[in-house]
């Protein structure tokens, strides 16, 4: 049960890891103007708009019209991926 905890563990953070790059590439996109038909362009925005929309939904916009949204979501994503690779370790070391 230990190797599964310590297995599941690794996944998760992998897959946040990815989709952390994922953001930061898509703010880095967002700063020029990219082709929309770009397969890469349209990756990125699919796989990230749909998270971004409902912190945009939450947030106030304040910074005359600076998006914060991909700021806000590597924020949670950090701290979703230490408390999620904590809790796994707890357990594992309490199995």
């Amino acid at each position: 049960m230990n190797i599964l905890l310590g297995t599941l563990a690794e996944v998760i953070d992998l897959v946040i890891q990815i989709y952390t790059y994922i953001v930061i590439a898509r703010a880095i996109v967002s700063w020029v103007n990219p082709d929309p038909y770009n397969p890469i362009v349209r990756f990125l925005y699919q796989a990230t708009e749909p998270v971004l929309v409902r912190i945009r939904r939450m947030i106030p916009s304040v910074f005359g019209g600076f998006d914060l949204s991909p700021i806000i979501l590597l924020v949670g994503l950090t701290l979703l991926r230490r408390l999620l690779l904590a809790l796994l370790q707890q357990a594992a070391f309490h199995l």
